[in-house]
């Protein structure tokens, strides 16, 4: 794999990163600009998770606090009611399958890996509250980096979106800093994986610009993960002249930026749709391996 990186570290064993490996999104939100509250009990959770392995998800991330534009954050007590039971269930009945945190909160990150979670997904790259950083090299958690500015509130708007001349090339610098901060923490450089953001605080050609060069956070020496799955970006390209696709008709762009991803040298992919995405990097990587 690019990068020389063959497995990321978490805090319950190592995930090979042998072939394109997949998370499957749980949001366990009443707001999710996708699912919309329809897993928001456990049961509900736990089903959507099973479906998910069984379409081929490697990984599970479980979220309790909608990032979608306009989203408000949630108080630390409601984020762990609403994640924490769901991630030991999931932990109980799959103990095997890797499970991921969505949070930018220590508080609810410790809880969630007490209960059986292997990593976190911070999607300020521990901005927001940096003793994150602490915890997971306390704990020995894998850890997603994710380029965003601003708050829960206003990250994935396009009030941050202000580059110059090169905004790939600030995304890469900021996601760099932010790897040096979690590993003076402690943070083994193995435990982590970086996330250019695709969506957040970016107008659409900066995502495009970044899946575009994803050799350049490459360069930084850690596995790379994307999630652009039904995101406004693909809702944008796949206009064809018209108005923007609404989520549900962004499929197969998701898969088409998956692929393109996994060219770019990307292993790791967030997406709600696992078996579309699935079946279509395993022909893609078979190809690829041919290709290299």
């Amino acid at each position: 794999m690019e990068g020389g990186i063959r497995e990321w570290r978490t805090a319950r064993g190592g995930v090979l990163l042998d072939r394109p490996r997949i998370a499957g999104i749980v949001n366990v939100t009443p707001d999710s600009f996708w699912d919309g509250g329809r897993h928001g009990t456990v049961e509900r959770a736990v089903a959507l998770a099973g479906r998910l392995i069984e379409e081929g998800a490697d990984l599970l991330d479980v979220g309790g606090e909608s990032t979608r534009p306009g989203a408000n954050g949630v108080p630390v007590a409601e984020e762990l009611a609403r994640t924490v039971p769901v991630i030991e269930a999931i932990a109980r009945r799959w103990p095997e399958v890797p499970l991921s945190i969505d949070t930018v909160k220590t508080a609810v990150a410790r809880a969630a890996l007490d209960a059986g979670a292997w990593a976190v997904n911070d999607v300020s790259a521990t901005r927001i509250d940096p003793p994150m950083a602490v915890l997971v090299a306390q704990t020995g958690a894998g850890l997603i980096l994710m380029h965003s500015r601003g708050g829960v509130s206003e990250m994935a708007g396009y009030e941050q979106a202000a580059y110059g001349a090169d905004p790939t090339g600030e995304m890469v610098a900021e996601l760099g800093e932010a790897a040096v901060r979690a590993v003076e923490a402690g943070v083994g450089p193995a435990s982590i994986v970086i996330d250019p953001g695709l969506g957040f605080s970016k107008r659409t050609a900066h995502s495009i610009g970044a899946l575009g060069a994803l050799d350049r956070f490459l360069v930084l020496g850690y596995p790379v993960m994307v999630g652009p799955s039904r995101k406004r970006f693909i809702g944008d390209i796949g206009a064809n002249g018209g108005g923007p696709l609404p989520p549900e008709a962004r499929l197969e762009g998701t898969v088409g930026a998956c692929v393109a991803a996994l060219f770019g040298g990307a292993t790791l992919f967030r997406v709600h749709d696992v078996q579309a995405v699935r079946r279509a990097l395993d022909v893609a990587h078979a190809v690829r391996k041919v290709a290299t």
